[in-house]
This record gives structure tokens, C-alpha cells and sequence, in this order.
């Protein structure tokens, strides 16, 4: 006699109720318990295209075996420290009151350890910060001035991070903001320069072992205290051993409420390869924005870019629009490569239409 659903039921309860409360509990872990998907292969970093110099000194740097959070961090380091770039670290641009506030997080696989840091001041490596929130204090997060006074304990060196170029930028900015001001148009034939600046970099050796990083001055003339989605973890990065990293840049906002990092990672999980994961995750940010943000076709007005590592060495790319790239190191060298995309760029922002790609890599 065929056994029914009810019988099932009544049967399998029976026997639930004649285990230990030890066994029951080790019966719900193994059923819960999520196998690697991916297994070690080729060493790969990749980053947004603006970390090409670090995924080169990141490359070498596990070349010679040192840790793959050490090495990617070490590779940010690069444009947080570099004056002439305004999209990170020092010389960002910033807020709207003229201040440079900075943005962080990082997660390292083989410890299943994160560390983040937000609205930091005077502090040119929130990356490093974020590093030692992670490894000498029991959270997570910090953020703000405190934030600050845990670096300076920890040996950091404040400075001002506002460059003369970027205040600059900041004036032009300002002097515009009201025509009916007293304040004279600065410099007018000069564009005002706009970022939603951000590094994000990924790695995975031949052992298997993975990192992340994103680290930002986040958005020009943002609100102060404005926070994106590069210091919360699962959306501006994400990191898991068994199965990869994902990290961001371009509009925050968009990308938080997607938990795009978090999200790409998992698409991975269920057998996605990285660069459909990638445009899987993009496909929800579009379904999550709301109407003012888009134009009369449906489609975003703001662009943002996903960089993808799996375990196994596999990568990509993907943007919201037509022209992304990435960086990539390897054994064939530091290149920048051509990212995929939903949205032809020729036709954004009045009505670009979708475009199916992707490659398997």
C-alpha cells in the first residue's frame, strides 16, 4: 500500500521524537550545513579597473605566499595613497562641507573574520583600519570620530586629506550650487568633477584561500555622514571561503538594498558561473530602484560595476552599462579586461535598451 503524505509526516515525527536533543541537533547542522561548491585552482586577484597597479603588487605579493587579505590590501594601498587619485584615500573628494570622509570593509576567507570602518577622518588607509578593527577588537564596525580615535591608538597618522586639487573641485562645486548667491562662478568654463569613487579588489590562491576589500571616499559632495555600501558587509564586498568574492563600485545606495555582494557570492553557490552571477545580481538592482531614479524607458540613471572570484580561479565582470571594465593578475600578467553588461551605453539615459551577454570563463 502506497504510503501517503500524512503517513510520512506522522512516521517521521515518531522518529524525531525518539532522538536525543544532542542527536536532533546534530541532524538540523547537517542538514543545514552548506558543501564547498568550488575547489582550489588557478591564483587569481580582480578589481575595479582603477586597482590595476595594486593587482600587480598584490600578484607578487602572493607569489611569495603571503596572506591574501595582506596582499589585496596592500594593493588598495596604492590609490588610497596617491594624492593625484580623488576617488580614494588621500586626495578624495569630499563631502559638502569640504571634509574627506572615508569608507572601508574587508572579510578574510580562510578566518571567516571581517573588519569595517565608516565616516573615518584624516586617516589616508581606512582599509588598514578596517583590517586592524578586525583583527584586535571583538566587532565589526566602527564608525565616525570614534572610529578615528581607535586608529590613532593603534599607531595611525592623522592628516589632511584634502588636496589642493580636490578643494579646488570642492569650490567650483559650491560656488554653483545657488546662481542667486554671493559667490562668484569659479573657474566656469571648467567642468565640475563628480565621483562615486571606490576600489574594490578580490583574491584567491592555489590553496584556496580567498579575501576582499573595497575601500572609498564614497560619493562628491555627499551629505555628511552619508554612508555607501562600501563598509557594510555583504554589499560593497563579500567573501565566503567555499565558494567566492564579490565586491562593487558606482552607486551605493543601489547596491545596499540588493546586498549585491552577499547576493553574487550565493548565485555562485547555486552553480552560476562568476560573470552570470555578476549580471543575475545587476538584474535585481534594477528591480529594486525606484521610479525617480529611472529615466522614461525604466532603465537606471546611474551606472555600477560587479567584480566576481571564484574559489576555483574563475572570474568576470559586470556592469549595468555598456563600456565597464575590470583589472585581472595572474600568471599571464596585470591587464585590464572588458566587463559584461545589460544596457547599451550608447543610448543611456534616455532609453538604452537590454542586451543579453555573457561568457563563460
Amino acid at each position: 500500500m502506497p504510503l501517503t503524505r500524512r503517513d510520512f509526516i506522522a512516521r517521521t515525527a515518531a522518529a524525531a521524537a525518539t532522538l536525543s536533543l544532542t542527536e536532533r541537533l546534530h541532524a538540523m547542522r547537517l542538514a543545514t550545513t552548506v558543501l564547498p561548491v568550488g575547489t582550489a585552482g588557478a591564483a587569481r586577484i580582480v578589481s575595479s579597473t582603477n586597482g590595476l597597479r595594486g593587482v600587480a603588487r598584490a600578484w607578487e605579493m602572493l607569489q611569495r605566499g603571503d596572506d591574501t587579505l595582506d596582499a589585496i590590501i596592500a594593493g588598495v594601498n596604492i590609490q588610497e595613497l596617491d594624492p593625484d587619485d580623488d576617488s580614494v584615500g588621500l586626495g578624495g573628494l569630499p563631502n559638502a562641507d569640504g571634509i574627506v570622509q572615508l569608507d572601508a570593509s574587508c572579510m578574510h576567507g580562510p578566518t571567516r573574520r571581517a573588519g569595517a570602518v565608516g565616516c573615518i577622518e584624516d586617516i589616508a588607509t581606512p582599509s588598514l583600519v578596517a583590517k586592524a578593527i578586525m583583527d584586535y577588537t571583538d566587532h565589526i564596525m566602527l564608525a565616525g570620530h570614534d572610529a578615528k580615535t581607535f586608529a590613532l591608538e593603534m599607531g595611525f597618522t592623522a592628516q589632511n586629506l584634502l588636496t589642493d586639487r580636490s578643494r579646488q573641485n570642492w569650490l567650483r562645486w559650491r560656488a554653483r550650487l545657488n546662481p542667486g548667491d554671493f559667490r562668484l562662478d569659479y573657474d566656469d568654463d571648467v567642468a565640475i568633477r563628480f565621483t562615486h569613487g571606490t576600489i574594490n579588489m578580490n583574491a584567491v590562491n592555489t590553496a584556496g584561500d580567498m579575501s576582499s576589500v573595497t575601500t572609498t571616499s564614497g560619493m562628491a559632495y555627499k551629505v555628511p555622514g552619508r554612508v555607501g555600501d562600501s563598509p557594510i558587509i555583504g554589499a560593497g564586498q563579500y567573501c565566503d571561503q567555499t565558494v567566492g568574492a564579490a565586491g562593487s563600485t558606482g552607486r551605493g545606495e543601489a547596491n545596499i538594498k540588493a546586498c549585491g555582494g552577499f547576493l553574487t557570492v550565493e548565485f555562485m553557490r547555486q552553480g552560476m558561473a562568476p560573470e552570470q552571477a555578476a549580471l543575475k545580481t545587476l538584474e535585481r538592482v534594477v528591480a529594486m530602484t525606484e521610479a525617480r531614479q529611472m529615466n522614461d524607458k525604466g532603465r537606471p540613471r546611474f551606472d555600477l560595476n560587479i567584480y566576481t572570484l571564484a574559489k576555483d580561479g574563475r572570474y568576470g565582470s559586470a556592469s549595468l552599462y555598456e563600456g565597464g571594465t575590470f583589472a585581472v593578475a595572474d600568471d599571464k600578467g596585470a591587464r585590464v579586461e572588458t566587463a559584461a553588461f545589460l544596457f547599451k551605453r550608447a543610448e543611456f539615459p534616455t532609453g538604452p535598451v537590454p542586451v543579453q551577454r555573457a561568457r563563460a570563463r
